[in-house]
This record gives structure tokens, sequence and C-alpha cells, in this order.
């Protein structure tokens, strides 16, 4: 039997054995995860940003990192993609993703056990990335775009991290002298805040920038900012790094 013969109720039983799911989808009239405490999530969110990602991505590849239970990859495959590939470090989301996509008859979108740090053991370049709700459970977050930018982005990446602090971006000189210091205190400043032990009952969550600290994080990394299509959630594109300087972009192990 296939996933996508499955009644609904042995629909149901695989959805319990697979859980917990963190992605609330709905699988022939069965919700994965019906009391999240976000909601309809990430539906809900995806209807306030989608409007940002080309409606029409035939024939173009995609690259879905952190993919979880597969909602973006699927979302992404709706909309013409030639080719999919999702990864994530988690055997439990890669089998929640590979069982949800076989019951919606997506079963031409792969996945991969591969870290972030890994991206380059892929070995290519996607036309379209999807890096989101991944940066703050990093423990190198600016490694991390570093390498995507280097081995990944062929050219436009969807970008999402939890932000905390002002949502206020500042001018920021070029240099400062040694003697200043009163910038670092204005709430438009980049800033990283460090959580040491949990945030959200969540070992995993390292990191919590500001709005300035991720769109310095992106530009450094040699990303263009296109568009601000949510709060949270940001449209790049692949660009020269500002300085020309090399970064800190590693090879696949």
């Amino acid at each position: 039997m296939t996933a996508a013969s499955m009644t609904p109720q042995e629909v149901r039983e695989q959805v319990e054995r697979l859980g917990p799911w963190f992605h609330n989808l709905e699988l022939m009239g069965v919700r994965t995860a019906p009391d999240h405490f976000l909601g309809d999530y990430p539906a809900m969110k995806f209807r306030n940003f989608a409007h940002a990602i080309p409606a029409d991505l035939s024939g173009k590849s995609v690259l879905d990192v952190g993919c979880n239970a597969g909602f973006y990859s699927m979302e992404m495959k709706r909309r013409g993609a030639g080719r999919v590939v999702g990864i994530d470090s988690e055997d439990l989301y890669l089998e929640q993703a590979r069982f949800a996509t076989a019951v919606n008859g997506m079963t031409d979108i792969e996945f991969h056990k591969i870290s972030v740090y890994d991206v380059a053991s892929l070995g290519e370049k996607f036309d379209f990335v999807i890096f989101m709700g991944v940066l703050y459970h990093l423990r190198h977050p600016l490694l991390a775009l570093d390498l995507l930018r280097e081995h990944a982005v062929g050219d436009l990446m969807l970008f999402q991290s939890m932000l905390r602090g002002s949502r206020e971006v500042e001018p920021v000189a070029a240099d400062y002298d040694f003697q200043e210091e009163e910038h670092f205190d204005r709430p438009g400043y980049p800033k990283m805040h460090f959580i040491e032990h949990r945030y959200a009952h969540d070992p995993t969550n390292w990191w919590a920038p500001n709005r300035a600290c991720a769109e310095a994080m992106l530009r450094s990394s040699g990303f263009e900012i296109v568009q601000q299509a949510e709060d949270e959630v940001f449209l790049c594109r692949r660009a020269e790094i500002m300085d020309g300087e090399p970064r800190a972009a590693y090879p696949a192990r």
C-alpha cells in the first residue's frame, strides 16, 4: 500500500506514530499538529509573505534548508518548481516530510540528512533557496550564511529569523574611533542576543537578532535585500561581498 492510497484512519495512525510534529499540515483531512501553540503554522505565516515568491517556478531548482516536515518544499512544488530538495539534520522531520509528500503525491521531492554547514556536499547552486526558521537554532549563524552564499544560492534566497529587540534600523558609519562607544547602545544598532540556556523552553534557541542585525548579517555575507516580505522575512539576491574580503566558507567534509 502506498501512502497516497491510505484511508484517513490509516493516515491518522501514521501521523500519530510520527509525532510530535512542528508543521501543522493537513493530510487527507488529518491535522498533524492540531494543538500547535501557533495555530495553523506555518500556513498562517506563509500567507503573509507568499506574494514575494515567484508564482511560477517552472524549471527552477529549489533548496529548502531545515525543511522540517516539508511544508515549504510542497508549496514550491505547487508553484511548478522543476526540482525541489529538502535538507534537515533531524531524522524524525525527514521521515515526516517523506510521508507528507507521499500522501500528497509529491514523491519527486528529494529529502536528505545534511546540515546547513555541509551544503557544499550537494555540489550545486539552486535558483531559489529557502532558509527560514534556522538561523537562531545555529551555534554559528554567520558561518551558515557565508556557506549558503558560497555554495548553494545561485540567485534568490528567502530568509527568516526570529527577531527580538528593537525593530529600528539606524544608519551605521563605515568606521568609528576606538573611544566611541555610544552607538553600541542605540536601539537601531545591529545586535545579536545570545541565549545561554533556553528560550521558549527550547535548548536549541541560541540567538535572537534585532532587525538591524539580521539585515547587516545578510549584507555582510553577500546578499542584497530585495524586499522585506513580512516582519521577519526577507527576499534576498546573491550579490557581491561588500568589502571583497574572503569569508569563512569551508568546503564539505
